[in-house]
């Protein structure tokens, strides 16, 4: 037994900022380093919009600026400005806001009046301004300690509110902003709330006809089968159409909040899509050919918001409001009439999404058997073969627990040193991997019945669980692990076409990545640098003085077990696969992975001639150095 005093000395008080600061996990979620569009840093930029928007929703503001320079963060909006005798207390102060009022903030976000608290407390630097009538009040803060209490001047400016916050480097390591992350979320807000005008840098966000303006820019005119049905209701709206693709995609939002992983509202809102066609048509269909090339998009404005975290990703709220109706029949009503009369005005459309259906049906039944038999032997495969290496945490949708999904990982590696290597150096309880047996197959162009005759595609989806869509997906993170030459990089390209050829939610919804490994390793007696590129190899040199020697990493299965553990710890290096809103994915893979097109041809041919220019240009001048090594060149120019 334990002889360790348990008594009064052992209980502690911290105060809000320290709380804060020992669990930031608990207020903004996972940390991160800026690399996925969910990191920590983007939360706290989110935080501070929220109160602007809520503003703006009140009647009260047209206009939000933002800017980011040197890792500053500036956000000032044009609301009402907090009262100025309240300014320090409003950022400083747990509990402490004007949202507690619910007539004041009816249909706000952020109720628990501790986001901008969080922003302040883990920034090295904060401030706040209010202008009001007038008049304004500054104040200055550093990791949540004041460091300014201004006094209250007069002021000429328009009313409204300034922070200003640098994240603290000590809790977000080795930061730096995406700025297509920040323009994709203000995006959204421009599009949740018609009417607003976002500034940032020198882009201009506003919608005019909220989410089909969004749909609009999610989609392909040439890959839907139908145009974009457009509904707006009192607290809710919605757009919706059917793609080519297999899978479907959806986006729900609540009170401006991005859900991302949806939640009451979004569940309801596809149990009332599948009910309203099933009665319009007066048929029984499958659920899921009824959803199959779904892109859709809701909002619902509804009363004192339950989220299942403090990042509000997800919806838990059973009723619109304290007394109102539930949220399945808020929004299967909805759906259930206007829907409804849409289809009954629109043959065209009800004809084309008949026509969808049944095309599901179709293919669907035609890969029935050879389902049936891909999953036995994808059991089988997963179990004896040991192509997956799972972790000891297995995700179950039915737990409801997204913090434990949060930390699951998944790596996709080529060979059996690689998965070897990364194996015996993951974190068994929260890391899988997945091992590829040579090259995969170019999916593009091909029925998804590739997707089960083939053996390495039938293994790795099961191993995901998206056979029926994200909502089954065991691993928050899809990791694309494979050597840094050519042949990793073909690899690489033949996994992301067949990512995106039938499922690309998976990519839409920030799951899937690539790994970054060190190319060398620089060391002496002494100290030891991995370095990502030719330039950080070279600031190592002159760390070292020269006196170093340089190991050249050329597969992953060349790093030994022990270091392999440093590059997929806390220290990870992740670059999402990302795609702009404006990107078409049909268009992309048919560029990249479709036949030889002259475009295609020319665009190899100019880009070489470039390559080979610059490297003559460099040959001649000397700056490469003799020992550098003909294959390292070669990788260069393709």
């Amino acid at each position: 037994m334990s002889n360790i005093q348990y008594n009064e000395d052992n209980i502690v008080s911290l105060d809000w900022k320290d709380h804060i600061r020992l669990r930031p996990g608990m207020y903004i979620g996972k940390l991160g380093n800026g690399t996925a569009a969910d990191d920590g840093i983007y939360i706290l930029i989110k935080e501070v919009i929220d109160n602007s928007i809520d503003e703006y929703v009140m009647g009260h503001g047209k206009k939000i600026e933002i800017s980011i320079k040197d890792e500053k963060v500036s956000i000032r909006d044009f609301g009402r400005g907090i009262p100025l005798g309240k300014v320090v207390e409003c950022v400083s102060k747990i509990n402490t806001g004007g949202k507690y009022d619910s007539k004041a903030f009816k249909k706000s976000v952020g109720l628990n009046g501790v986001g901008t608290k969080a922003v302040n407390a883990l920034s090295e630097y904060f401030k706040v301004k209010s202008i009001r009538d007038g008049k304004s009040k500054t104040a200055e803060f550093s990791k949540g300690e004041i460091t300014k209490n201004g006094k209250i001047t007069s002021c000429d400016e328009p009313n409204g509110t300034l922070i200003e916050f640098i994240p603290d480097n000590s809790i977000f390591k080795n930061y730096s902003f995406r700025n297509e992350f920040v323009s994709e979320m203000l995006w959204n807000y421009a599009y949740l709330n018609s009417g607003l005008k976002l500034k940032f840098n020198n882009e201009t966000m506003y919608s005019k006809n909220g989410l089909l303006d969004l749909l609009s820019k999610k989609v392909n005119e040439k890959n839907i089968k139908y145009p974009i049905i457009y509904l707006k209701g009192e607290d809710i709206e919605i757009a919706l159409t059917h793609s080519n693709s297999y899978g479907d995609d959806y986006y729900s939002f609540v009170n401006g909040q991005f859900t991302t992983q949806g939640g009451t509202h979004l569940s309801a809102f596809r149990e009332a899509i599948v009910k309203t066609i099933r009665d319009f048509y007066n048929k029984n269909f499958d659920s899921r050919d009824i959803h199959s090339g779904v892109i859709a998009a809701i909002s619902v404005r509804i009363e004192d918001p339950i989220f299942e975290s403090q990042t509000k990703t997800k919806l838990g709220s059973q009723n619109i409001s304290p007394e109102g109706p539930t949220m399945r029949s808020f929004v299967g009503g909805f759906i259930s009439k206007e829907l409804d009369n849409y289809l009954h005005r629109h043959e065209d459309t009800a004809k084309a999404i008949l026509n969808k259906i049944k095309q599901a049906e179709k293919e669907r039944k035609e890969i029935a058997g050879i389902k049936s038999i891909a999953r036995k032997k994808a059991k089988v495969a997963n179990l004896h073969n040991k192509k997956l290496r799972d972790c000891r945490i297995h995700y179950n949708m039915n737990k409801k627990d997204p913090e434990l999904k949060e930390k699951t990982t998944i790596f996709i590696t080529e060979g059996d040193s690689a998965s070897g290597s990364i194996t015996k150096a993951r974190d068994v309880q929260t890391q899988a991997v997945f091992s590829l047996r040579g090259k995969p197959l170019n999916s593009y162009g091909l029925t998804k019945k590739i997707v089960y005759q083939n053996e390495e595609f039938n293994l790795l989806q099961h191993a995901l669980n998206i056979e029926d869509g994200l909502e089954g997906l065991r691993y928050n993170r899809v990791v694309i692990a494979t050597d840094a030459d050519v042949d990793g990089m073909h690899i690489r390209l033949l996994l992301l076409t067949f990512f995106l050829q039938f499922f690309p939610e998976l990519v839409t919804h920030n799951h899937l990545y690539i790994l970054e490994t060190p190319l060398f390793r620089v060391r002496d007696k002494k100290e030891t640098y991995y370095c990502y590129s030719e330039q950080e190899k070279q600031n190592a040199i002159n760390k070292l003085r020269g006196k170093a020697e340089i190991t050249r990493f050329k597969g992953l299965g060349e790093i030994s077990p022990d270091e392999f553990g440093g590059f997929i710890g806390d220290d990870i290096r992740l670059s999402p696969v990302n795609l702009q809103s404006s990107t078409q994915i049909e268009e992309l893979l048919s560029y990249y992975m479709g036949k030889n097109t002259p475009m295609r041809q020319e665009f190899i041919i100019s880009n070489l001639k470039v390559e080979l220019n610059d490297l003559t240009e460099t040959l001649k001048n000397g700056k490469r150095k003799k020992e550098d090594k003909p294959e390292i060149i070669t990788q260069e120019l393709f």
